[in-house]
């Protein structure tokens, strides 16, 4: 009995404690109950709308694909509507669920040259519909198109829960404020990690465990991490970057049609069309 009376005044204890940290520190946690559960059922209802043959529940005949579409970007509507009520109480969410959903045509339209991409840069996709099942790149990419519109939009926390959904689901870690172009492609994808002001051109191509990360930090008279600066590397058009290489610093630009070997290491600048290996540099001329 006594063992039992112990153990019921710890929980009481640890209730008390943590109600006070909530209360004090956390206060805002309170009001967003289930918020990554109902941010990942968003996500599901955005890729039934854009694409209801792959992730809707049933075949639809191709004269109700209209009435489909219009039901799940409803129900996505209201399911947004509801989380940024809770996210930016006050503001005029209305506002935002409407660009949102604008741009969502404009989305799948680049998501069809990543789709594209990844056919014609992997001689083992089979079909386009291969690719969208079953690709980890194609969820992580699609997944962050969505939630960069949102992060342009000024929402917090929604997008870079995003993003941290399609990380726990492919290994993939895409920061929501990167900028990417068409024809984005990823092969394997375990391990990629893409930082927040990266911006990579058109036509990219990128292997598993490819870091473009940041330097170490500038911090301010606080020792604190100073924040809203260029600190990831700048990719341009037609670049490969093979298996593991590693990628650093906001004044890092690597120019249009290179081609960066696995395991590099690099903390400078590459200028267009050169071919970076583990021990030596040289050139090549840009395909046609």
């Amino acid at each position: 009995m006594s063992a039992v009376h112990d153990i019921n005044r710890s929980i009481q204890t640890a209730a008390e404690k943590l109600t006070k940290t909530n209360c004090e520190k956390h206060e805002w946690s309170l009001a967003l109950p289930g918020l990554k559960k109902r941010v990942g059922k968003l996500l599901l209802l955005l890729q039934k709308a854009m694409y209801p043959g792959v992730f809707g529940e049933k075949a639809s005949a191709a004269r109700s694909v209209e009435k489909t579409v219009f039901r799940y970007l409803r129900l996505s509507a209201r399911q947004l509507s509801k989380i940024l009520e809770d996210v930016l109480p006050g503001e005029d969410t209305g506002r935002i669920v409407s660009q949102f959903i604008e741009s969502l045509p404009e989305i799948a339209e680049r998501l069809e040259t990543d789709i594209k991409a990844a056919y014609e840069g992997d001689p083992a996709a089979l079909s386009e519909k291969e690719i969208m099942l079953s690709y980890p790149a194609f969820e992580a990419i699609s997944v962050y198109r969505l939630a960069h519109r949102l992060y342009e939009l000024s929402v917090p926390l929604v997008p870079r829960i995003m993003t941290e959904y399609a990380h726990s689901k492919t290994g993939i870690d895409i920061h929501p404020g990167a900028e990417i172009g068409r024809y984005f492609f990823i092969d394997h994808g375990t391990g990629v990690v893409i930082g927040e002001t990266c911006t990579i051109g058109e036509h990219v191509k990128l292997y598993q465990g490819v870091t473009l990360g940041a330097k170490s930090f500038a911090l301010d008279e606080q020792g604190k991490p100073i924040k809203g600066i260029k600190r990831h590397p700048d990719i341009g058009n037609h670049v490969v970057i093979y298996a593991n290489a590693t990628i650093l610093g906001g004044d890092t630009v690597i120019g249009d049609h290179c081609v960066i070997g696995g395991n590099v290491w690099l903390m400078h600048s590459v200028e267009a069309g050169k071919k970076i290996f583990y021990n030596r540099e040289e050139s090549c001329a840009p395909s046609d």
